[in-house]
């Protein structure tokens, strides 16, 4: 049974996991407001002496960005605790198959592909990329929707390296490229991780995602 993901995904973002340490900064700045208060005192002219009300509207103006600070440093920690949590659901993830854009790690065994040309196409062919985005294969499919199967055989009977493999399907019509689409594949998540504050999926063969990139999750293996 597969599971479609998207309305999951905006839960998870990138969130900053510590709160920056303000007490001792605004310790240090209340000391330099009431000796710049005790410098204002000393040095005003006598015959025009500062209204006190002038202090309080320094003192409210004081007291109303601390507390702002305060509850910035507050929202920083709850985001923290969020991050924590998406981490926690993300771990449930673990073990499931999950359907994205990201290279297919090849092994010996087929990868079933969705290919999905435009109705208008009259000729369809499956491009298959390794790692570094070098097309190693480009075979002619049926300009269908049908799910196909990618074995791996090359032309001359052989079979190309175990390895990430990306694919897509190139659709033409009257010899134009109309349409080149990325397919998407399922794969194993073996791990979710917390790396610099972004939520990211290891795939089975190494590959990272992000939540936003899964699609659909399906029960593994």
């Amino acid at each position: 049974m597969e599971t479609n993901v998207i309305s999951q995904q905006q839960s998870f973002s990138s969130r900053a996991v510590s709160a920056p340490q303000s007490g001792s900064v605004l310790s240090s700045d209340f000391e330099t407001f009431l000796k710049m208060l005790t410098a204002q005192a000393q040095y005003q002219d006598p015959l025009e002496p500062i209204d006190s009300t002038q202090y309080a509207s320094q003192l409210a103006q004081f007291s109303a960005v601390e507390q702002q600070v305060l509850s910035n440093d507050l929202l920083t920690a709850l985001v923290g605790q969020m991050g924590g949590s998406d981490l926690s659901r993300l771990a449930g993830w673990v073990g499931m198959q999950a359907r994205s854009d990201a290279p297919a790690m090849f092994d010996g065994q087929h990868i079933v592909l969705n290919p999905k040309p435009v109705a208008i196409a009259d000729q369809a062919f499956l491009v298959v990329r390794d790692q570094e985005g070098k097309e190693t294969q480009r075979i002619e499919i049926a300009v269908s929707d049908n799910p196909i199967e990618w074995t791996g055989k090359t032309g001359d009977g052989g079979q190309v390296p175990y390895a990430a493999y990306s694919f897509s399907v190139e659709s033409f019509a009257a010899g134009k490229l109309v349409l080149s689409d990325t397919l998407e594949t399922h794969a194993p998540i073996v791990e979710a991780r917390n790396s610099g504050g972004q939520m990211e999926l290891v795939l089975r063969g190494g590959q990272t995602v992000t939540p936003q990139q899964v699609t659909a999750l399906r029960s593994g293996p």
